[in-house]
């Protein structure tokens, strides 16, 4: 028997919990307490290995302080009325800040108090990515 990969729409919606989770800085410890879960079962959605219920994902939206449609929002291959379309350059940022890389990068930016400190920030990322190998 072999395993069943996990549905993009599952793993979209999981990684999306992790990002705002991380964003307000709660564990997944706190999150599972919260919603009556234990840690393990967190882990699970957030890697869309186990698919969420509507009503746990409405009660993980009311603790995470987001709308349910947050969840949705950037789902690749989804136009902005809700249908399908193609796959854009957009769909490719947003993927790339729900990476943990691109969590922490937001978190920093987002944490940053002044406008001297973002503009540092992203100077800094501008230069890594021009760099030359």
């Amino acid at each position: 028997m072999t395993r069943r990969d996990p549905n993009y729409i599952d793993v979209h919606v999981g990684t999306r919990m992790r990002m705002r989770r991380q964003l307000i800085n709660m564990s997944q410890e706190r999150l599972g307490e919260l919603l009556g879960i234990t840690f393990q079962q967190v882990q699970k959605y957030e890697k869309g290995s186990n698919r969420i219920s509507a009503s746990r994902l409405f009660y993980s939206a009311k603790t995470l302080g987001v709308p349910v449609q947050f969840f949705f929002d950037g789902l690749p291959g989804i136009d902005a009325e809700g249908g399908l379309s193609e796959t854009t350059k957009g769909d490719d940022f947003v993927a790339s800040m729900m990476t943990p890389e691109g969590i922490h990068l937001a978190k920093a930016f987002s944490d940053a108090d002044t406008s001297q400190k973002r503009k540092l920030i992203a100077g800094l990322a501008r230069l890594v990515v021009d760099m030359k190998s």
